[in-house]
């Protein structure tokens, strides 16, 4: 019997087969969900913000940002005998929620938050196999590490599995 491990925001947390993980509500957050075919050895981060960089103590949750927290989820993979280069990676989110009149981008939390999570997974060269990304609505997601299945769920719409 397999068990789903919950992932808070700012969270992150690996899993191995037969085991998968979920994290709820992704509006501007992105779920970053990484595993290595061999070992089926996986991982989901739910990622809040961007860059580290930009905010004070910000290594009290090195989970929150895309250029943080996907690192460590990757240490963590490797921890349990996942190769970084067999590793590949799917990710989900980063939706504008409100319609801001504004267009300064640093109220463009979702679309940055996609493009820092794809600078960081290039970064470490893990491929992105696919994504659903953007628009305006949030997204529940559950990620298989065996399988690589993403099922996400959003209101209203069909359940999607990439």
């Amino acid at each position: 019997m397999s068990e789903i491990i919950k992932v808070g925001m700012a969270d992150l947390k690996t899993c191995v087969s037969p085991n998968g993980v979920t994290t709820l509500g992704l509006g501007s957050c992105v779920g970053v969900a990484i595993r290595d075919p061999g070992t089926k050895i996986g991982g989901l981060a739910h990622v809040m913000l961007p860059d580290s960089t930009a905010i004070r103590n910000s290594q009290q949750n090195i989970a929150k940002f895309a250029d943080t927290g996907i690192v460590e989820l990757v240490r963590q993979m490797e921890k349990l005998g996942a190769r970084r280069s067999n590793m590949v990676a799917k990710i989900a989110g980063g939706a504008t929620m409100f319609n801001f009149q504004s267009q300064n981008d640093m109220m463009q939390i979702g679309g940055r938050n996609v493009e820092a999570s794809k600078k960081k997974l290039k970064e470490l060269n893990i491929p992105i196999l696919a994504e659903d990304t953007g628009k305006n609505y949030g997204r529940t997601v559950t990620f298989f590490p065996e399988t690589g299945e993403f099922h996400i769920r959003a209101v209203g719409k069909s359940e999607t599995v990439i």
